[in-house]
């Protein structure tokens, strides 16, 4: 059951781009899944147990949190503790434009940030809609101070050599332009010549995730975009490949913890302006 004193809010902002998320007095477990934009958040209050990249962690209040697009997680709550969590969901494209290339953090956690300030300030910003040139102006210095404190300094990570890593990304971009196709493992192994339990080891082992759970999440982003245009969520479920409504609004909850209701919400006052 969900907690009655449990809030849920997201704000679209429009010049910059980017979600902004507030979660307060959240009990939900989130599965395994990934995004394919930047999460970066904090935690206001309450503990959990998070599992990123097959690492585990116990995160707190003052401790932030950086997802890479595609870095696979999972939480869930500690002691029947509440979680009070904001974030902000940034496409990579965003970031790529402002600083000329995608930062990789070199981590999906860091304890008692002293970042976590400004991005509650920024958070603030985007939900109390201030003025587009203040907000531009925080989110290029915060972001700024993100990079140089957490990610990866070196234009190239060292890559050990990975047989299989090309195939994984056939497979991946296969899922991707085929999301809505009733798509099995076997086709995926004959896709790229390999034995369909080798490649789903090989993918598990590249991806942190299994084929299947990457397809729903796939899924779940398209219906994200469809939703944000307005589209009703019966038409959006078979739009995305979910084989009706509450298949979509099962996936759709357990991922983005909303519903397709209301994540649509935060887009029907722009979409009736137009």
């Amino acid at each position: 059951m969900n907690n009655t004193q449990e809030e849920r809010t997201v704000h679209f902002d429009q010049n910059l781009q980017i979600e902004a998320y507030r979660f307060h007095g959240i009990m939900q477990k989130f599965p395994n899944h990934f995004h394919t934009y930047y999460v970066i958040g904090f935690i206001e209050d309450g503990q959990r147990r998070l599992i990123c990249q097959n690492q585990e962690y116990i995160i707190e209040k003052g401790d932030i949190l950086l997802f890479n697009p595609y870095d696979n997680h999972a939480c869930e709550q500690i002691d029947h503790r509440t979680l009070d969590y904001r974030c902000l969901n940034i496409e990579a494209e965003v970031l790529e434009k402002v600083f000329q290339h995608k930062p990789h953090f070199k981590a999906p956690v860091f304890s008692q940030s002293e970042l976590t300030k400004p991005l509650y300030d920024l958070h603030q910003m985007i939900t109390e809609e201030a003025p587009a040139l203040n907000k531009q102006e925080t989110f290029y210095f915060f972001m700024k101070q993100l990079i140089e404190a957490y990610a990866d300094t070196s234009e190239e990570k060292a890559s050990p050599a990975r047989a299989n890593e090309q195939k994984v990304q056939d497979v991946q971009q296969y899922i991707e332009t085929h999301l809505t196709e009733n798509i099995s493992l076997d086709d995926l192994g004959e896709l790229v010549s390999m034995n369909k339990y080798s490649l789903l080891r090989a993918f598990t082992k590249f991806r942190g995730i299994t084929p299947y759970r990457y397809l729903q999440t796939v899924r779940v982003n398209y219906a994200k975009e469809l939703l944000a245009q307005g589209v009703k969520p019966v038409d959006v479920a078979a739009a995305a490949g979910f084989s009706d409504q509450s298949h979509l609004t099962h996936f759709f909850s357990e991922f983005i913890g909303l519903t397709p209701g209301q994540y649509q919400q935060i887009f029907a006052k722009q979409v009736t302006a137009k």
